[in-house]
């Protein structure tokens, strides 16, 4: 199984990349692979001090958007995951509608609604143009599409935890906050830590959000300048590599910090005794937490969501917020038979679905030897999982090309369909690995020697005791999957074949033709049916739980 999964790491992701060190270090690689002149345009990093302000940045803005990650969610996700929240599966649902948002759609979203002229403009008169377009509204925007990762796992997380120890500690003799801050929260740190890690990574390689607000304010960061690199002439691939190898090395430094808190003590928090999961009553408590709850939804989903839906309706931008200037027209071309916008629904559809399933099962297999293996080679599989976090999409996209369009490669899916497969899988394959590898940690080893003693093998170890143990966390994550391969964008314009489309690629190439409302039309009919999806899975999955509970 081991060299299986290796296997599949290496061509998914240490491919890609080592295309794009091999780049890096040669200008001419990609001329036929030419080794000639290596490291001749390191000069890069010492012609101007632009790439490292970049890299200040982008250091910078993960670190504020991390901030306001777990201000948001760490205690709305601590109260998902200890407490009888009303409408839970619901929230869920809520929570992840950002993530079916493009973020460029949703930083477009939110230009519309606070800048002069815009709709709070019009209903209120209050202008905040001044402080979207700045650092701060910058990091708001990127928290309100970010925030949802440490909400999930934290809830999976403390679920795992259980209100049992709380419990324990409260018969002892602890209050409710001690048993909080020393009990609950200490087993819950893998699971922070590892939703803290992927918002860092997204963070320093979101290119929508930085392009469609910081180019306002003059604060550039390193994925902004990659694409600069890629896209202005003369086109800079070897420039471009050398800031995707610092993004690298950022990523990996968080990675091994991660890792040193997730590793340094035990957070087992379940042996191969049954427990059920106990929920506190909220109590008096149940109005606020509902408040608490209805604020962040009304910030991070509301609102963006209220300026794509009425874009969309609106006949005209310059008409505005009036009744005259509703109208339905821009949802006809999307509803047209045979229609391209057709087309690439379900294109995006089954590209996610199939996406989120490789995705789980590839992560649930690494997880188990990464956590459980021994020798060394689990730890650079760790690693190796990480980098796609590490590399703008755009520029492993590039690797991708790099690699499968080799003249060498007796086959290649490079202008099929297939390559896209390829490439979502790839970039977001850290998901489930990093949700399930902090599952693991909670898990005690006994179950693992249990089923060997019984005869397992490895694989129906994996399938029948740790599998059902992770689906919480797994399932969770291949709805994130799944949700953020739906409307993925950079790699689907890259690598797409011809006379392929996305939901990304549409609604990009909408924007680009100047059709903002025909856009933001796709954007509302692409989040209703992801968001049906996601909806019916939490509902499943809560019929599921009670149909156990009551056998």
């Amino acid at each position: 199984m081991t060299p299986i999964a290796a296997g599949i790491l290496i061509l998914l992701i240490g491919v890609p990349v080592l295309f794009i060190l091999l780049q890096a270090v040669f200008p001419d690689f990609a001329r036929g692979g030419s080794l000639a002149a290596p490291f001749s345009r390191l000069d890069v990093l010492t012609e101007n001090d632009r790439l490292l302000i970049q890299a200040r940045n982008t250091l910078l803005l993960a670190g504020w958007v991390m901030i306001g990650c777990v201000i948001l969610g760490l205690p709305t996700g601590m109260l998902r995951g200890l407490c009888r929240v009303p409408g839970a599966r619901i929230w869920d649902v809520i929570f992840l509608i950002p993530f079916v948002i493009p973020p460029f759609i949703a930083a477009i979203a939110w230009m519309m609604t606070l800048q002069r002229g815009g709709y709070l403009f019009q209903m209120t008169g209050i202008d905040l143009g001044g402080l979207l377009f700045t650092f701060g509204g910058v990091a708001f925007v990127m928290t309100l599409n970010l925030f949802p990762l440490v909400y999930f796992a934290v809830s999976r997380g403390v679920e795992a935890v259980g209100g049992r120890f709380g419990a324990a500690a409260r018969v002892a003799g602890a209050g409710p906050v001690r048993a909080f801050v020393l009990i609950t929260l200490p087993l819950s740190i893998p699971a922070i830590a590892a939703s803290l890690l992927i918002v860092f990574a997204l963070s320093i390689e979101e290119f929508g959000t930085p392009a469609a607000l910081a180019a306002r304010t003059g604060f550039d960061v390193l994925v902004t300048g990659i694409y600069t690199r890629l896209s202005d002439y003369p086109i800079d691939l070897s420039g471009a590599a050398v800031g995707s190898v610092i993004l690298m090395a950022l990523v990996l430094a968080a990675f091994a910090a991660q890792n040193w808190v997730a590793t340094r003590r035990s957070y087992i928090a379940q042996t191969g005794k049954p427990a059920s999961l106990e929920r506190a009553e909220l109590g008096r408590w149940r109005w606020p937490v509902l408040a608490l709850f209805g604020v962040v939804a009304l910030i991070g989903v509301v609102i963006p969501l209220a300026a794509i839906v009425a874009t969309s309706l609106t006949g005209t931008i310059s008409g505005g917020l009036t009744w005259s200037n509703l109208s339905l027209r821009h949802y006809a071309p999307i509803f047209a038979p045979g229609s391209r916008a057709a087309q690439a629904l379900v294109t995006s559809g089954w590209l996610a679905v199939v996406t989120a399933l490789l995705a789980g099962a590839i992560g649930a297999v690494v997880a188990m030897i990464v956590v459980r293996g021994t020798g060394r080679g689990r730890k650079v599989m760790d690693a190796l999982s990480i980098l796609p976090n590490a590399i703008p999409a755009i520029v492993l996209a590039v690797g991708v090309i790099l690699a499968w369009n080799s003249p060498f490669l007796p086959v290649t899916l490079y202008g099929t369909i297939a390559i896209l497969l390829v490439a979502y899988t790839a970039i977001l394959l850290p998901y489930p690995i990093r949700y399930a590898v902090a599952r693991l940690r909670q898990l005690g080893g006994s179950l693992d020697d249990a089923a060997r003693v019984s005869g397992a093998s490895p694989a129906q170890t994996l399938r029948h005791v740790l599998a059902p143990l992770m689906a919480p966390s797994l399932i969770a994550a291949m709805m994130l999957v799944f949700a953020i391969a739906s409307r993925e964008l950079v790699a689907s314009i890259m690598l797409a074949p011809a006379g392929v489309r996305t939901v990304g690629t549409f609604v990009f190439s909408q924007f680009e033709q100047g059709s903002v409302q025909t856009g933001m039309a796709m954007s509302v009919i692409a989040i209703a049916a992801t968001g049906s999806i996601l909806l019916a899975v939490n509902l499943w999955l809560a019929r599921r739980g009670a149909a156990a509970l009551s056998g």
